[in-house]
């Protein structure tokens, strides 16, 4: 299957955008796709050979489930490369536009349990409620 290629334009500085994309007090901010969502724990060793654990559940706990990946390459406020645990690559890259614009672009194997148009949009939903954080916060 084709590799998914999503992308976002957020008005802030490249370093605040991978702050936040980083570390686990923003992460638990953000890192659902609907308001029904919630992401009560993150865990994350941000170096190559380090894991990061992200718990994802419904507010009334009915479904839920952990999202780990290993870290393969970090280029601190340019790009991450992981895979998941079920091998499947993803690629983040931070691109500074100017000073107050940074552009995200996710690049991401999909998995074959569920429709590409699916998983595009429900990691769209996320990446977009990461857009409104940091731009809100």
């Amino acid at each position: 299957m084709e590799p998914i290629k999503i992308e976002i334009t957020i008005l802030a500085p490249v370093q605040k955008v991978w702050n936040y994309y980083n570390t686990p007090e923003h992460i638990t901010q953000w890192n659902f796709a609907s308001d029904t969502w919630e992401c009560p724990s993150a865990e994350v060793d941000l170096k190559e050979g380090g894991t990061f654990k992200t718990r994802m559940q419904t507010k009334d706990g009915s479904f839920g489930f952990d999202f780990v990946g290993i870290y393969d390459e970090i280029i601190p406020e340019r790009s991450l490369i992981y895979h998941t645990e079920d091998n499947r690559k993803v690629i983040v890259m931070f691109d500074k536009i100017d000073e107050n614009t940074t552009k995200v672009t996710q690049i991401f194997d999909p998995e074959k349990q569920n429709p590409v148009e699916m998983q595009r949009d429900g990691w769209y939903a996320i990446l977009n409620n990461f857009h409104k954080y940091v731009e809100n916060n």
